[in-house]
């Protein structure tokens, strides 16, 4: 029977997981993470699910650990998983499996190697993302690629969305090569590092809006950190406006001339940098959702005709 020690947290992480006790790997360890008490947990728990099975678990603050690197290599595992496990698994864990330590990754790599890939993809206004399979080296999301499937990213479609079909993608590429791989098969093919890129990861003040921008570039920045992160946001008479969603409008309505906010048919309309427009769909101050009528009422505008200039950046 086929062994493995699983690094693994997060929706992928979880339905990853299944798949490997579908095809009867005997999973001997799990490794997660402790839940975040200030972040939205709004995915599926890697440890409710190993614990069903009857799997032991354990949630160490660092992997690499003496202690953790002996007590994987007692299992003697043909194989360690990681899925989206948070922390970077180092040289001496990656040498104990007998088949090789592999990772599922939420890009088309060698593209968005790094940290939150599917948020950088939308945020960067890409037309399709995707999962890899891929053996792990020491070097992040380096290593050789087993397998990989695309997703579409529609142009409104949130990370959110994005991250849904990606997560499907990712069950069904584990899925496919996991019999050639418990077969000992090795099934890797070299990633040309040139033709991609690294990203960090992001904060959460890294989601405030620069109205400077071009309209395609900040419906994008909206949409790739939308709930259930932690949303983007910018100032307007020093109050901090959180901005959930947005629709980029083709024409042009009026004469605008700078940027602003303005009320056009009871409808809220920023306009950008570029000149273009984007309809504010779901906008809130302070945990109340704004109409038109009450947005002016906040700021003591009198004729929705009026532009309200933004706050600089």
């Amino acid at each position: 029977m086929t062994s493995a020690v699983v690094f693994a947290y997060h929706n992928v992480g979880a339905r990853c997981l299944s798949v490997l006790l579908k095809h009867a790997v005997d999973v001997r360890l799990v490794l997660t993470h402790e839940d975040n008490p200030d972040e939205t947990i709004w995915f599926d728990s890697v440890r409710s699910l190993a614990q069903q099975h009857g799997i032991e678990t354990i949630t160490p603050a660092d992997p690499n650990t003496n202690e953790i690197i002996d007590r994987v290599h007692a299992f003697a595992p043909d194989f360690i998983f990681s899925f989206y496990y948070r922390s970077m698994l180092r040289a001496p864990l990656l040498a104990i499996p007998k088949f090789g330590a592999l990772n599922m990754h939420g890009s088309l790599l060698p593209k968005y190697r790094g940290r939150v890939p599917v948020n950088w993809a939308v945020i960067r206004g890409e037309k399709e993302t995707g999962a890899t399979l891929h053996y792990m080296v020491e070097k992040p999301d380096a290593g050789d690629i087993v397998s990989q499937r695309a997703v579409s990213i529609g142009p409104d479609e949130t990370a959110f969305d994005v991250f849904a079909k990606v997560t499907d993608a990712a069950t069904a590429v584990l899925d496919a090569a996991l019999p050639a791989l418990m077969r000992g098969e090795y099934l890797g093919t070299p990633q040309n590092l040139s033709q991609g890129n690294y990203f960090g990861g992001r904060k959460p003040e890294d989601g405030r809006i620069d109205w400077n921008r071009p309209a395609v570039e900040i419906h994008n920045l909206v949409r790739g950190v939308a709930p259930p992160y932690p949303g983007a946001f910018f100032y307007l008479h020093g109050k901090r406006i959180k901005l959930l969603g947005t629709k980029h409008v083709s024409e042009k309505l009026i004469d605008t001339g700078s940027t602003g906010i303005i009320a056009l048919g009871g409808k809220l309309h920023a306009v950008c940098g570029d000149g273009d427009q984007l309809e504010l769909l779901h906008i809130e101050i302070e945990g109340e959702i704004m109409n038109a009528d009450r947005f002016y009422a906040l700021f003591g505008v009198q004729s929705h005709a009026q532009k309200i200039p933004f706050d600089p950046t």
